[in-house]
């Protein structure tokens, strides 16, 4: 079954980038780590961004069928003001 995997900040439910593959995703999540919170991508589009945090995803999509249907969602880090939480082991 042909999947497609995407970055998704869970607050605001704002998707950004398809890939192919876990890892493809996830390493753009390591680069994105290194951004700091205040600056794009990391900054959040509300008005209230100072305080708020992105909640970044990988989310995996079955991609055969329209609506896309999600075969699996991975918490992957939190980026805000405090700094960054990684919640996987890298």
């Amino acid at each position: 079954m042909p999947s497609i995997l995407v970055i998704e900040d869970e607050i605001h439910a704002e998707q950004s980038s398809e890939y192919s593959s876990f890892d493809d995703a996830l390493d753009e999540l390591r680069r994105r780590k290194q951004i700091p919170w205040d600056q794009p991508p990391n900054q959040c589009p509300c008005t209230s961004w100072r305080t708020c945090e992105r909640d970044y995803w990988i989310i995996e999509y079955a991609s055969s069928q329209e609506p896309w249907e999600v075969l699996d969602r991975t918490s992957v880090m939190k980026v805000s003001a405090q700094g960054v939480v990684w919640n996987l082991g890298n």
